[in-house]
């Protein structure tokens, strides 16, 4: 325990440092999945690159469905473990571990066979037309399939970091995704197996299968360092433990189903007001937001176990510190996101698609109003991930709403009936910006709970 307890104990900023540069690289380096396969499948040449790309674009929702199966159970795990631990209940804490497993296993089952079985009739229902649903079906069938190996590697990575080892959750994250690099090129192009876009899901699928060996056997093994153990008299269906990981993963799962609905909305709407390239340039314009809000997302990683743990302790000065480094942290990570997008965006598109003028010039406008606010985004996403971190469950779940359906569903169906396609690059932003405001009213309600606290903590620890 002595390595969870450095949660409470070690100066705040060397432990931001300690576990979020880890989670960055680690968030990155998923994110490299996606892109990797994106810029290979958009390169393919012969025509066939930007009808990969809006093949790929219609299953997006589809890859966002699996991911937030995979939080519902991994982050929800991940934050009540921290919880835990801070509090002193190592045992409680390798319940929940082995639930997490259990858990991922079976709804991951479920939603493969689920969505393989009406696959053709989901991607229609999403958009896909004749010239796309082949693409569609040859890339999202395989991921579905892996959907196990995806969430069960997920969850589990999460889980190694909030028990205090963010450099173990990071290497096994990169080997997944150097092996995804080196083997997408092999499966798709003609000097190696000639797979195309089937190629790219297989080798993520594989790369995705290696990850999940790996975080598996660190909990197994005896030598591994890790302070929580895989039991087998633990691996067993409980209630109790499977509705508060479900109460505290609610939130950044409604957010993924949110975003599902929202790239629906955008594919059908970008299908009407700038066909088939509009949906490929949707799909790189989502590779590029992944690139930057992963170190984000990592920011929000390995904060979380700091929050969590302090909060746990009733250490509020340090939780407050720790908040506080995470947001600055993540405005500046979002600025320079959004220096490069305002200014740099045709070099970005070219790299997804060199071969294709039209797309990289549609893209490129699209982008810059798409992000106009992206430093906004990087308060918003840190701020709201506080409350997640703490187990305020319906907080989260709201604020997580707010940004993706509440406010963003209404003006996708309004704005674009007038604006044409420009209504659905500017949906965003604005969306960003109302979120952004009441999330500090949020904030600052409980930043003043949090001040009283502390002054009754500090008034009353002498008493016994």
């Amino acid at each position: 325990m002595d390595r969870a307890k450095e949660l409470g104990t070690e100066n705040v900023g060397k432990l931001l440092l300690k576990f979020s540069i880890p989670a960055i690289i680690g968030m990155l380096v998923n994110a490299l999945y996606n892109i990797v396969d994106r810029m290979f499948i958009g390169n393919i040449g012969q025509g066939i690159g930007e009808k990969a790309l809006t093949g790929v674009g219609i299953t997006m929702p589809i890859s966002t469905i699996i991911m937030a199966f995979g939080m519902l159970v991994g982050i929800g795990a991940s934050t009540l473990i921290s919880i835990k631990l801070g509090e002193q209940k190592k045992e409680s804490a390798e319940e929940i571990l082995s639930q997490a497993i259990l858990l991922s296993i079976l709804i991951s089952a479920l939603v493969s066979i689920l969505g393989l079985m009406f696959l053709t009739e989901i991607l229609k229902s999403f958009g896909a037309d004749a010239g796309s649903i082949l693409y569609a079906k040859q890339y999202i069938s395989i991921i579905i399939a892996g959907a196990i190996l995806q969430n069960v590697g997920f969850g589990i990575n999460n889980i190694i970091r909030s028990e205090g080892n963010p450099r173990i959750a990071m290497r096994t994250m990169l080997v997944g995704a150097i092996l995804n690099t080196i083997l997408d090129p092999i499966f798709i192009f003609d000097f190696g197996l000639g797979l195309g876009i089937r190629g790219a899901a297989i080798a993520t699928v594989i790369s995705q299968g290696v990850n999940t060996i790996l975080v598996t056997h660190y909990f197994i093994s005896k030598n591994s360092g890790s302070i929580l153990k895989i039991k087998r008299h633990n691996l067993k269906l409980n209630r109790t433990i499977t509705f508060e990981i479900f109460a505290i993963g609610l939130s950044p799962f409604s957010m993924q189903i949110a975003a599902s609905a929202v790239s629906v909305l955008y594919n059908k709407g970008l299908i009407i007001y700038g066909g088939n390239t509009a949906v490929a340039a949707m799909s790189i314009i989502s590779s590029i937001v992944m690139l930057i809000l992963m170190p984000i997302f990592g920011i929000n990683q390995g904060v979380q176990p700091i929050l969590g743990y302090n909060y746990g302790a009733k250490a509020y000065k340090r939780l407050k510190k720790a908040l506080k480094l995470a947001i600055t942290a993540g405005v500046c990570i979002a600025s320079l996101g959004f220096i490069l997008v305002e200014f740099f965006p045709h070099i970005l598109f070219r790299a997804f698609a060199k071969d294709a003028p039209e797309l990289v010039k549609l893209g490129s406008r699209g982008i810059r109003i798409d992000l106009m606010f992206l430093p906004i985004i990087g308060y918003q996403i840190v701020a709201s991930n506080y409350f997640q971190a703490i187990g305020k469950a319906k907080i989260s779940i709201f604020l997580s709403f707010l940004r993706q359906v509440i406010v963003l569903i209404p003006i996708i169906l309004i704005l674009p009936k007038y604006l044409g396609l420009n209504g659905l690059w500017l949906s965003q932003p604005i969306a960003d910006i109302v979120a952004a405001l009441l999330t500090s009213v949020f904030l600052f309600k409980e930043m003043k709970q949090i001040k009283l606290l502390q002054k009754y903590e500090e008034n009353h620890k002498d008493v016994i």
